[in-house]
């Protein structure tokens, strides 16, 4: 488990929006290891973990792109059922709530969980004393 920096990307909802944050990120060697999207009615919220945030937020805000970065606390578990119910009942126990979360399954057969919660190092250390 550790800190991990997401950028929240704000973009138009239309056509080829996505894309050219893709492209700006891929011609810099930016790898985009986590993806969210949600949409209102007339703008993307695009949530990203990538492998390098400053020079994400750096591109990115010289493109004329709005980036906000937020803490999000990365889990590593096992990619078998019941996984996020151990973490959801382990954050309410402590009475830590879970304001979104997404997910990556990477190769090693491990998924990558991101929860984006208030006080997030506070969190981390509580969570380091379990078992994930």
């Amino acid at each position: 488990m550790r800190i991990v920096k997401q950028l929240a990307v704000f973009l138009e909802n239309q056509p080829g929006a996505l894309l050219r944050v893709t492209e700006d990120l891929a011609k810099n060697s930016i790898n985009i290891l986590a993806l969210a999207v949600s949409d209102t009615v007339d703008h993307a919220v695009v949530r990203l973990v990538v492998d390098e945030p400053k020079k994400a937020t750096h591109l990115l805000g010289e493109a004329g792109v709005l980036v906000v970065e937020n803490d999000l606390v990365e889990v590593n578990v096992a990619n078998d059922p019941g996984q996020l119910t151990r973490i959801c009942k382990t954050l309410e126990t402590i009475g830590s709530n879970i304001e979104y979360a997404y997910g990556s399954a990477p190769k090693d057969g491990n998924s990558l969980i991101y929860l984006r919660i208030k006080d997030a190092e506070s969190v981390l250390e509580k969570l380091k004393n379990e078992d994930f």
